[in-house]
């Protein structure tokens, strides 16, 4: 990849619900940035209460009074200037207050959680912003899954956490969305029913990408009619009350339609060409999957990541 045009690294944000696909799409992009070039944190560790603590007290995580907000925006303030930080562990799996991490940044740092967007100071460190917006119903069962399968959880209390939590995503969380870039919202094909929404059919989830005019999108045009059977769509809209556009992708798409897809968007990031088989990937019920909606997904993100370390950012 070439050199970046400014002296300090490129920040992204991502920033969604619980579950909401956050880390697997970081992850990703890392990949096909190259791993050696990123830096990734999660913002969660910023909570100022374990889980014991936060269960005494009844502050969610949620809540920006239950994270060191402040101590965010340093630390994502000095990232930015290139320095390095000394950033708290919050251990999920246990939901302890673990020993801290030195972090250096490297020349592309992706910060993702729950409260990326929530104060002006933090927003304006961000050089791409994303918010993951998924099918309530998907979130849902990406989290039962998530936190039984890999942090000690039985059904019924995850279920239970997402009911005390009724109150605090569309207070805490969801508002954030406004201030992202892109807004990702994987979803189930039109008509679907339960079936069709099961863990191991995830990888024929559409996503549409509502693209807000602050960052200087790809010719999609060009992608339609690489494709040219509907499998990807582009339509003007409005989101928020203002005029955005929409690139939409189907599950359905066949590998050689996505390849032509896929084709058109590494054409603008050549230099990570090596790193092809690294995306798309996600951990589904049945172990590593593929989904190519995911993988193009990636890629949008990249590309823009790329484009504001050639000097080409948001407005």
């Amino acid at each position: 990849m070439s050199k970046p045009a400014f002296d300090r690294p490129i920040i992204l944000g991502i920033v969604g619900d619980s579950a909401a696909g956050k880390t697997t799409l970081s992850r990703g992009i890392a990949e096909i940035l190259g791993p050696q070039r990123c830096t990734l944190i999660c913002t969660d560790d910023y909570h100022r209460y374990d889980r014991r603590e936060r269960a005494a007290n009844g502050v969610s995580a949620l809540d920006p009074a239950g994270n060191y907000v402040d101590i965010l925006e340093q630390h994502l303030q000095l990232l930015r200037s290139g320095q390095p930080i000394l950033k708290p562990v919050y251990n999920h799996d246990q939901g302890t207050l673990d020993r801290p991490d030195y972090i250096e940044p490297k020349e592309f740092v992706v910060a993702e959680g729950l409260l990326g967007y929530a104060t002006r100071a933090m927003r304006d460190c961000y050089d791409v912003k994303i918010y993951l917006d998924p099918e309530e119903e998907l979130r849902v069962r990406w989290k039962v899954h998530r936190d039984t399968t890999k942090r000690g959880y039985t059904t019924e209390q995850v279920l239970e956490s997402l009911k005390k939590r009724e109150f605090d995503s569309p207070t805490f969380i969801r508002p954030q969305r406004l201030f992202a870039d892109i807004v990702i919202r994987f979803q189930r094909p039109p008509g679907a029913n339960a079936a069709a929404g099961a863990p191991e059919t995830d990888h024929r989830l559409d996503v549409a990408h509502i693209l807000r005019p602050t960052l200087p999108h790809p010719n999609f045009s060009r992608l339609i009619e690489a494709v040219g059977d509907g499998s990807v769509g582009f339509e003007l809209t409005r989101d928020e009350g203002k005029p955005v556009d929409v690139l939409e992708i189907r599950g359905s798409i066949s590998d050689r339609r996505a390849d032509r897809v896929e084709e058109y968007l590494w054409d603008h990031i050549p230099e990570a060409g090596h790193l092809r088989e690294a995306i798309g990937r996600y951990d589904g019920a049945a172990g590593r999957a593929i989904s190519h909606p995911l993988a193009l997904t990636q890629l949008l993100v990249a590309f823009h990541m790329v484009k504001a370390a050639q000097g080409v950012h948001a407005v």
